[in-house]
């Protein structure tokens, strides 16, 4: 929260923790599917997963 309240300011923070948070796994479409799943469940919506599709 405080790399985010300082990031208007100075992003190097921010940065790094948005850098170790990411993939470089774009074909993977598993990761794809999870991501979405996560979505939903953060919204609300936990009846949807993407394994029912």
């Amino acid at each position: 929260m405080l790399a985010m309240e300082r990031s208007p300011v100075k992003d190097t923070e921010i940065r790094l923790l948005l850098q170790a948070a990411l993939t470089d796994c774009t074909q993977d479409r598993m990761i794809l599917l999870h991501s979405i799943d996560a979505s939903y469940r953060y919204e609300g919506m936990e009846h949807y997963r993407t394994e029912d599709l």
